[in-house]
Formats: structure tokens, C-alpha cells, sequence
């Protein structure tokens, strides 16, 4: 059986944070450049893992497909010796890190596609009506942050005295749709505690490569 793990993604986007997990835990792991902005990428070869052609996906080393950043952490975290250290010890902590999980990927990660791709999501032809909904989709997306930021307040990092999978996923999903500048004015904190997740030993060499400095 093949022992190491094939992810597909690409530079700055959801990929980045199993792949900080996949760092984190020690596992061997083969990159593969795919994604459907980028024509030029191995598009039928993550078409034949994952119809879909969402990023990330994960081929376990068994074979078995993995898509959906949370469920991928969720399973590293649960089912991999390795992955022990990216869900807290504690009861009580692991499951408020589930909750945060599940939290980013339905109220934060699934709003990036509408704010993206407007036109994918309402009949509308004009461009006014595609913008609006745009915004609209920005100006949720920054109160869904608020909420988790007011709601998640672990220190120093979100899942303890080391960054874990709840860390990972944020630190990335927050890069995205002006969340970072929005926070920076409403919830100055918790950007400090994004910044220091983003700045430790684990996590600093795999954004350098997802995003300039």
C-alpha cells in the first residue's frame, strides 16, 4: 500500500490549510497543482479523484478520496495516529474545535463561492444585480467572522497552547473576501490571534509558499 497522501489544490487557496495539517502531523504527502482557474493544471486527473474538481482534495494513502476541508481535518485529527495533535485532548475543547470547524466551513468557506462566482447563484444578467448580491454575500460573510471571533477565544491559540486544526482552517479561510481588513477594525483581537497562527513554526513556511509576504 502506497503510504503517502496525494493533495490536490493550488497557491492561496483551501488547500493550504490540509496541507499545514499534513506538515503538522509528519506525513508524507505528494502536491498536485489543479484547479479549474487554472486550465493549465492536472484538471483530469483530479476529475478522475473528484468529479467535482473541488479543491482540496485528498487521496488517502488506502486509495479512499477525501473532499471537504473540514471533514479531511476531521479525519487526519481522528483517524490518523499522527494527526492526535490537531484536535485538543480534552473533551470539552475537541468538541467546541469540531464545532469551529463546522462553523467556518457552513457559515464562512460556502459564502467564498457566492462572493466569487455571483453569477453562478442568481438569475440575474446585469452586472448592478450580480454586485449586489456580491456585497450582500461580503457584508454576511464579515458578521459570520464577528460571530466566531466573539464565539472561539482560545488562547493563545484557537485550539490551546498549540495551533490545531480549527487554527489551520481559519487562519486560510479568513484570507479571503476582505475578511482580514474587516476584522482589523471590528475585532482587532482576534486578527492578532490569526497573525500569530499564521507567524508559527508549523504554519509561516506553507503560507509563505500560498501567498506573497
Amino acid at each position: 500500500m502506497n503510504e503517502t497522501y496525494t493533495l490536490y489544490g493550488s497557491r492561496g487557496s483551501g488547500s493550504a490549510a490540509v496541507e499545514v495539517a499534513l506538515e503538522a502531523c509528519g506525513l508524507a504527502y505528494r502536491m498536485v497543482r489543479a484547479a479549474t482557474w487554472e486550465p493549465d493544471s492536472a484538471l483530469e486527473e483530479l476529475r478522475r479523484v473528484n468529479p467535482m474538481q473541488q479543491i482540496p482534495t485528498l487521496v488517502l494513502p488506502d486509495g479512499g478520496v477525501m473532499t471537504e476541508s473540514a471533514a479531511i481535518l476531521l479525519h487526519l485529527g481522528f483517524d490518523v495516529p499522527a494527526g492526535r495533535r490537531l484536535l485538543p485532548e480534552d473533551s470539552g475543547a475537541r468538541a467546541q474545535a469540531i464545532r469551529g470547524l463546522v462553523f467556518i466551513a457552513a457559515n464562512c468557506y460556502s459564502a467564498i463561492s457566492i462572493a466569487d462566482y455571483p453569477e453562478r447563484w442568481t438569475l440575474s444578467t446585469d452586472d448592478k444585480g450580480r454586485e449586489d448580491l456580491r456585497q450582500g454575500t461580503r457584508k454576511q460573510l464579515h458578521r459570520h467572522w464577528e460571530v466566531f471571533a466573539d464565539t472561539f477565544t482560545g488562547t493563545p491559540f484557537l485550539s490551546g497552547a498549540q495551533p490545531g486544526a480549527l487554527d489551520f482552517l481559519a487562519a486560510v479561510v479568513s484570507k479571503w473576501a476582505g475578511t482580514r481588513a474587516h476584522l482589523r477594525e471590528n475585532r482587532p483581537k482576534f486578527l492578532g490571534t490569526l497573525e500569530s497562527i499564521e507567524a508559527h513554526d508549523i504554519v509561516a513556511p506553507v503560507f509563505a509558499r500560498h501567498w506573497d509576504a
